[in-house]
C-alpha cells in the first residue's frame, strides 16, 4: 500500500506542468547563472580589456609605466577624474607634473589612483595599475642603490613568502562555498512546490477528506507523502549537482582547476550524492510541518520562506572557516552540516567520521520533526481545511 501511494504521488507531481517546472529548469537555470557569477568573480581580469583615463599630456610617462599591460587601454582627457565620472574609464590616474624626471632626480613626487572599489572592473583595473607603479618602484630603488654602490639587502633586509596550506588552487575555496548554497537552494525551491501541494493543496482542493475516507492508515499517507518529497528533492539535487559539475567542467577555468580529486574522485562524488539525499529528507520534513500547518498553498509558501532562508544561512558562517578550524560541533548542527560536510567533500577531505555524525544528527532530526508530523496528522484539525 505505502509503494502505491508513493507511485502514485510521484506520477501526479510529475504530471504538474508547474512542478517540473520549478523543479528541474528553475534551478538549473539559477545555478548556470551563479557558476557563471563566480566565475567571472573569481577572474584575475588580465583576459579582459581595461580603460584608464589619464591627463592627455601625461601619455608618453603613463605608456612607459604600464608597458607590460597590454590589456590596459589608455583613454587621454583634459579631466581624467570627468572621464571617469562619464563612465568612459573603469579607473583614472594621475601624476605630478614631470613624473619620471622627478623620480629620477629623487625629488618628491606623487600619483593618484581614482576608482571605485565596488565596481570588479574598476577594482581590477587598480590592481593592475598599483602592481605596475610597485615593479617601477622597486626597479628605481635598485637604481638608485647601485650607483652609491650599496645591496639592495639594505632596504630589503629579508624576503616574505605567503604559502597557502591548500595545495591546490586557491579557487578551492570559492568551490567549496558555490556548491553547498547552489545544493541547499536548488533542494528547497525542487521540493517545495511538492510538499505544499500535497498537504496544503489537498486541503485547498477540499480531497484531503476524501482521501482520509479511505482504509489507508494515515501513518501511511504521512510516509508516503514524505517519501515522495524528498525524492523529488534529492532529485533536484542530484541533478544540480551533475549539471553544475558539468557547466564548470566546460564552462569555466577557474572553479575547474580547484575539480582535482585523483583516485577519490568516485567517492567523493558518491558521498556528496549521499549528502544531497539525505539533506533532501531533512528539508521535505521541515516542508511537511510547514504545509500540514497551512490552510492554503500560498500560507504553506509564507510559512516556509523563513525557513528556507534559515537552511541557507549557515553558508555564511562556514565561508570564514578554514576546512582545518571544523570542529564536531560543525558537523552535528542541523542545517549547518550540510555546508561543513560538503565543504570538506570539495576539498578531496573524506572523513568517516564526519559523515556519521552528519548523517546521524539529521535522521535523529527527522525522527523528531516526523513524530511533530505525525501527532499533527493525527488530528483533525490539522488536515481539515
Amino acid at each position: 500500500m505505502l509503494r502505491n501511494i508513493y507511485f502514485k504521488e510521484m506520477k501526479d507531481s510529475f504530471r504538474d506542468r508547474r512542478t517540473l517546472l520549478l523543479t528541474v529548469l528553475l534551478p538549473i537555470i539559477m545555478m548556470t547563472g551563479l557558476v557563471l557569477f563566480y566565475e567571472s568573480m573569481f577572474a584575475d581580469g588580465t583576459d579582459k580589456t581595461y580603460h584608464l583615463a589619464i591627463h592627455q599630456s601625461e601619455v608618453g610617462q603613463v605608456e612607459a609605466l604600464l608597458a607590460d599591460f597590454e590589456n590596459i587601454t589608455l583613454v587621454k582627457s583634459p579631466d581624467p577624474e570627468a572621464t571617469l565620472d562619464e563612465g568612459n574609464a573603469q579607473a583614472a590616474l594621475v601624476l605630478s607634473p614631470g613624473f619620471i624626471e622627478l623620480v629620477q632626480q629623487g625629488e618628491e613626487a606623487s600619483v593618484t589612483i581614482i576608482g571605485n572599489s565596488f565596481s570588479q572592473n574598476s577594482s581590477q583595473l587598480m590592481n593592475l595599475v598599483k602592481t605596475a607603479l610597485g615593479n617601477y618602484e622597486k626597479e628605481v630603488i635598485a637604481n638608485r642603490l647601485e650607483t652609491q654602490g650599496m645591496s639592495q639587502q639594505v632596504v630589503q633586509p629579508f624576503t616574505l613568502e605567503q604559502k597557502e596550506l591548500a595545495e591546490k588552487n586557491s579557487s578551492i575555496n570559492l568551490v567549496a562555498m558555490l556548491i553547498p548554497l547552489i545544493l541547499a537552494l536548488a533542494i528547497g525551491i525542487g521540493a517545495g512546490p511538492s510538499a505544499y501541494d500535497l498537504f496544503a493543496g489537498e486541503k485547498e482542493k477540499k480531497t484531503m477528506e476524501a482521501l482520509l475516507m479511505t482504509p489507508v492508515n494515515r501513518m501511511t499517507l504521512l510516509v508516503a507523502k514524505w517519501l515522495t518529497i524528498s525524492s523529488i528533492g534529492a532529485i533536484t539535487g542530484i541533478i544540480t549537482l551533475v549539471v553544475v559539475s558539468l557547466e564548470i567542467f566546460f564552462l569555466t577555468e577557474n572553479l575547474k582547476s580547484a575539480l582535482s580529486f585523483g583516485e577519490s574522485t568516485y567517492l567523493v562524488v558518491g558521498f556528496s550524492i549521499a549528502v544531497s539525499i539525505v539533506h533532501a529528507m531533512f528539508v521535505a520534513a521541515l516542508l511537511m510541518i510547514t504545509s500540514i500547518i497551512g490552510k492554503t498553498i500560498k500560507e504553506a509558501q509564507s510559512y516556509s520562506t523563513p525557513l528556507m532562508m534559515a537552511i541557507v544561512f549557515p553558508s555564511v558562517i562556514i565561508t570564514g572557516i578554514g576546512v582545518n578550524e571544523l570542529s564536531l560541533h560543525h558537523f552535528a548542527i542541523p542545517m549547518l552540516n550540510i555546508f561543513t560536510i560538503l565543504k570538506e567533500l570539495s576539498f578531496g577531505i573524506i572523513n568517516y567520521l564526519h559523515l556519521g555524525i552528519m548523517i546521524g544528527s539529521n535522521l535523529l532530526f527527522i525522527i523528531v520533526v516526523f513524530i511533530i508530523a505525525r501527532i499533527m496528522f493525527l488530528k483533525d484539525k490539522w488536515v481539515m481545511n
